[in-house]
């Protein structure tokens, strides 16, 4: 039997044309058994390769029977959930990691990040803005920019509103998973496609792009751009930045160490080893040039930060005299607060 990369049986939005806006799969599986493959083939009359598989309730309910015979209880149920929905259903196959070719593939994929079963760049997601439509979120879900008009005029003769919360190709991650034991005090600024690790909390100016998150725990309180990951114990300080691949950092992958600190408005082009310190205010990328100080902070010459980069056990501090950037040997490391971030 073909052994499958991801299952996902899902429920999601088409447009008055039957194209899918969106997708949501309450238990998507990563590396499936065997016998996952076998149910869809006796069901589906799958055999190979990637597919997106519509489900009327006679495809769901042979599913969920063929499930059972392959003693997938948890699956059959999820599929048994889905009979008699208002909205259309879905199975999502993938037999390989390849770029998502459509809605269905690349919600399948941004959800295994959020449900902690793909670290960011752990899973191919080249192309997935040409997969992704660019949507209205409202607070009746997902509506076509082009149905939108019409829906307002709805609402308005029924004396309702219809709000517009967004218009993005990327939906907010809490409408499709909240990760167990986190804090996201404003889930607008989490999109689909996050990882959000255990006992981290995002305070109301955190933001955290797709592909991109913090191991956990972590106190984020500025900005993880796109591809960016940050080391548990981490914390990054009011409106601080990390420049993602998608806006300037070209194909060098951004990341932060372990129980480094960038401090309030700091920035970083370059990845951290563990335990930096970036000062408040401070901005480095990998141009900068940086003095090099040694352990009696006398000057020991000069380099470029991107030769520092990775590197741990730094702290990166702007010279209030000079206005060099200078760094140096840190000798603390941030140590979060455990009862800050135990979210039980």
């Amino acid at each position: 039997m073909t052994k499958l990369y991801s299952v996902g049986i899902g429920v999601g939005t088409q447009n008055n044309k039957g194209e899918w806006l969106e997708v949501f799969y309450p238990a998507p599986l990563l590396d499936p058994d065997t016998a996952i493959a076998a149910a869809l083939s006796e069901a589906l009359d799958y055999s190979e390769g990637n597919a997106v598989i519509n489900l009327d309730n006679s495809t769901l309910q042979s599913l969920a029977t063929a499930l059972d015979k392959q003693q997938q209880g948890a699956q059959a149920e999820a599929a048994r959930s889905l009979l008699n929905s208002s909205r259309p259903c879905v199975a999502t196959i993938l037999a390989s990691d390849d770029e998502p070719g459509s809605v269905p593939e690349a919600y399948l994929k941004l959800q295994l990040i959020s449900h902690r079963l793909v670290r960011p760049h752990g899973i191919n997601l080249s192309g997935i803005f040409g997969s992704l439509p660019n949507v209205a979120w409202t607070n009746e879900g997902a509506i076509d920019l082009a149905e939108l008009p019409a829906r307002q005029v709805t609402a308005r003769i029924k004396g309702q509103n219809l709000s517009v919360d967004s218009v993005d190709k990327f939906p907010k991650m809490s409408d499709y998973v909240v990760p167990a034991g986190v804090r996201i005090a404003d889930a607008r600024r989490v999109r689909l496609g996050a990882y959000i690790g255990e006992g981290t909390t995002i305070m109301h100016e955190g933001f955290v792009n797709f592909n991109a998150g913090a191991e956990g725990p972590n106190m984020i309180e500025g900005r993880i751009s796109a591809g960016v990951f940050v080391g548990a114990g981490s914390d990054l300080g009011g409106s601080s930045s990390t420049m993602g691949t998608l806006s300037g950092g070209g194909n060098i992958i951004i990341s932060v160490g372990k129980e480094c600190l960038l401090g309030a408005n700091a920035g970083i082009g370059i990845p951290l080893g563990d335990r930096c310190i970036v000062e408040a205010g401070l901005y480095i990328t990998a141009g900068t040039k940086v003095v090099m100080l040694d352990d009696s902070r006398q000057v020991a010459g000069e380099t470029k930060a991107r030769e520092l980069a990775g590197k741990p056990d730094l702290l990166f501090r702007r010279n209030s005299v000079s206005g060099a950037v200078e760094c140096l040997t840190n000798q603390t490391a941030v140590e979060l607060n455990e009862a800050l971030h135990a979210h039980n």
